[in-house]
């Protein structure tokens, strides 16, 4: 009888700590920040070619990672933009680095000329 209670509470016990150990795992994890930029129409292709496509190559995120990058907009309510883009950081400080890096003002100065178009920064899940 004893080993059965014994094994009993040996078995509740390491549901506890697992428990525990998967809690303070999740607690840990930060969710990622998104930054997104949605072009409601191109005014000067050329520009925006140039300034914006030609320069916003993968390596262009510093710290970042394209998690959608399309034209291919199919809208369910609303006039959709002409395109869209959602990048994602591992936290707010990491995008606000890479939003006022040279390199970054450089191609949004060439965006906000070149389009009507918006961007901001928000928190995941």
């Amino acid at each position: 009888m004893k080993n059965n209670h014994r094994m009993a509470w040996t078995l509740i016990g390491g549901i506890a700590l697992g428990a525990g150990i998967v809690h303070g795992l999740h607690a840990q994890a930060k969710p990622p920040t998104y930054v997104v930029v949605a072009i409601r129409k191109i005014n000067d292709p050329e520009t925006f070619k140039t300034g914006v496509v030609d320069k916003t190559k993968p390596e262009f995120l510093a710290g970042g990672k394209y998690v959608i990058r399309s034209q291919d907009i199919k809208a369910l309510d609303g006039t959709p933009p002409q395109r869209f883009v959602l990048i994602a950081f591992d936290s707010p400080e990491k995008a606000l680095a890479w939003h006022n890096a040279a390199a970054t003002i450089d191609v949004d100065s060439a965006r906000i000329k070149s389009t009507d178009s918006l961007s901001f920064m928000v928190d995941g899940l």
